[in-house]
């Protein structure tokens, strides 16, 4: 064991100074290549910085050469537009060229459309002249149809003139009319007054026959039987009084007053229904009409005569009672103007 111990110490006095300087070697090699890295990093940063410069150089250059290449861009195009000007000023000669040497080529042609032109405008000149004188013949027209106007004017204010005289004619002969007829009237009743006076003298006695207001009222009993249009012999006596005076009357009248006896007839108003007379329209018609048929018998002019029929419809009085029934059926004699 001891010995054993002492081999090991041996060995490792044996091999330690080499391993130091192999320790020491291999320090040496290694501050060496730092050294190197280090002297290699300054060259490789200091080419690096002035590859950087030579960078920003060219790229100055390169802005510059395109600046000038834009510069020699715009004169070019503008080299190409003044060539475009130049073609296109080129080509209009060229064609202005071929036109004139066309043209000369073909003196006839031109004299020929000349002559076409002159002829042309001859007949132009010809339309224009109709056209003046139809112009100064519509201004003749017009002219005198402004005269027909002129006179129709005149001829109008005359018209309005005479009408406005006329219109005061009128109303002056209206004026005039309305007092003739006034006048008439008043003559008519004064002749009224002096025909029912006759009349009340000459039925005096009758007390079935009165003065209603303007008009003289007979009984229906007295001129006819009950139902019927055909007059009675004492309806007949009356009527014959009644004519008498009226013929009188007729005589009496200025021819200028145009006057006419109305004979109206009135029914009560009960219903009557016949095969002469559906109602009582036909009934007091019916009657009325005898009247003036037998008055012209006796003499009395027919244009002097009316007949009218009422019916039930204008009666005197009002009411249903036997009395009031007998005096609303009547017949009502008139002397009015037409």
């Amino acid at each position: 064991m001891a010995y054993g111990r002492a081999r090991r110490s041996t060995s490792y006095g044996e091999f330690w100074p080499g391993y130091v300087d192999v320790l020491s070697t291999l320090l040496l090699v290694v501050t060496f290549l730092m050294s190197v890295f280090m002297v290699s990093q300054f060259y490789v940063s200091q080419e690096a910085s002035g590859k950087d410069t030579a960078l920003r150089r060219l790229t100055r250059q390169i802005a510059e050469i395109t600046n000038l290449l834009s510069l020699e861009k715009g004169k070019g195009k503008s080299l190409e537009d003044e060539l475009a000007g130049l073609q296109a000023s080129l080509a209009t000669l060229r064609s202005e060229n071929e036109r004139l040497t066309g043209l000369a080529g073909a003196g006839s042609d031109k004299d020929a459309r000349i002559s076409a032109l002159t002829k042309e405008l001859a007949d132009k000149s010809s339309i224009s002249n109709e056209a003046m004188a139809k112009v100064d013949l519509l201004n003749q027209q017009l002219l005198a149809l402004r005269r027909q106007i002129a006179a129709l004017n005149e001829a109008l204010q005359a018209a309005e003139s005479k009408d406005k005289e006329s219109q005061a004619r009128i109303s002056d002969l209206g004026a005039r009319l309305n007092v003739v007829l006034a006048r008439q009237v008043q003559e008519l009743q004064r002749y009224r007054s002096d025909f029912f006076g006759r009349l009340r003298e000459l039925l005096r006695d009758r007390k079935d026959i009165r003065v209603v207001g303007d008009r003289f009222v007979f009984q229906s009993e007295v001129l006819f039987p009950s139902g019927q249009a055909t007059m009675t012999l004492e309806g007949l006596a009356a009527i014959d009084q009644l004519a008498a005076a009226i013929v009188e009357l007729e005589r009496a009248i200025p021819k200028e007053i145009d006057w006419a006896l109305q004979v109206d007839g009135h029914t009560d108003s009960r219903a009557i229904a016949t095969p002469q007379f559906p109602s009582n329209w036909e009934l007091s018609s019916a009657r009325a009409t005898s009247v003036v048929k037998y008055l012209i018998s006796r003499g009395v002019p027919a244009k002097r005569l009316v007949a009218a029929g009422y019916g039930e419809f204008q009666p005197l009085e009002e009411g249903t009672s036997e009395e009031v029934l007998r005096r609303n059926r009547r017949i009502e004699l008139k002397l009015t103007n037409r």
